[in-house]
C-alpha cells in the first residue's frame, strides 16, 4: 500500500484550506486510505475542477482551474459611435484612470465605503444637509432680506421726513432709488458650496 499524507499536508501542497479537502473527501471527490491519509499522487489532479463544476453548473471544464493562462474579462469601456478600437483604447489610457494593484483597489474601495458610512451617519445625526435643501433655504433667506430692504423706504421714509421737516414722498422716493441701486449691485444670490474656507 502506498504511503499517504495527512489532510493538512495535502491541502498545503494544493494551496487550499484543509476544510475544502475534508469537504471533497465527504463528497467522494477524493479517496482516503483506511488510515485517513491521502495519496500524494492526487495532488494537482482534477478533484478541484469537480468542486468548481459542482459550485457552478455552467462550467464546461474547458479551462483547468490550475491553468497558468490568464482569464480574459470583457471591459465595460465601449468605443463611441464611429470611434475605432485603438482610438477608444487611447482615450481610455488618456482618461486618467490609473491601473492599480488589487490590494490598492481594495484599500481604495474600503476607504470610500468608510467615507460613505461617515456621510450617512452625519446625515442621520443632522449635521449634514442635502445640497438642494440648503440651496433652497439660502434662496428663501436672501429673498426675505431683499423684500425687507425693498419695503424699508416706505416704512422709514415718513419718519426721516418728519425728523427733517421735509416732504415724506420725496424722502421715500429718494430712499427707494438708492435701495434699488444697492440691490442691483449685489446681484442675484448664489450659493457656492464647492469652495470651503480654511
Amino acid at each position: 500500500m502506498p504511503q499517504g499524507i495527512s489532510i493538512r499536508e495535502f491541502a498545503r501542497r494544493e494551496g487550499v484550506s484543509d476544510t475544502l479537502v475534508r469537504k471533497a473527501l465527504k463528497l467522494n471527490r477524493l479517496k482516503a486510505f483506511d488510515d485517513k491519509t491521502i495519496d500524494p499522487a492526487l495532488v494537482g489532479t482534477a478533484w478541484r475542477e469537480s468542486n468548481a463544476k459542482g459550485a457552478n453548473p455552467s462550467a464546461n471544464g474547458s479551462q483547468s482551474v490550475r491553468s497558468s493562462q490568464p482569464v480574459r474579462t470583457e471591459t465595460p469601456f465601449v468605443p463611441r459611435d464611429g470611434e475605432s478600437l485603438p482610438d477608444a483604447a487611447s482615450r481610455f489610457v488618456d482618461s486618467g484612470i490609473g491601473m492599480v494593484s488589487y490590494a490598492e483597489a481594495l484599500e481604495k474601495k474600503e476607504n470610500y465605503l468608510a467615507l460613505l458610512r461617515q456621510l450617512e451617519y452625519e446625515q442621520k445625526a443632522g449635521s449634514l444637509v442635502d445640497l438642494d435643501t440648503a440651496t433652497a433655504i439660502l434662496f428663501e433667506e436672501f429673498r426675505a432680506q431683499r423684500d425687507a430692504w425693498l419695503n424699508w423706504p416706505t416704512r422709514v421714509g415718513p419718519l426721516v421726513a418728519a425728523d427733517l421737516g421735509v416732504e415724506a414722498d420725496r424722502v421715500v422716493e429718494a430712499l427707494t432709488a438708492h435701495v434699488h441701486k444697492q440691490i442691483a449691485q449685489l446681484g442675484e444670490p448664489e450659493a457656492n458650496f464647492s469652495e470651503r474656507e480654511g
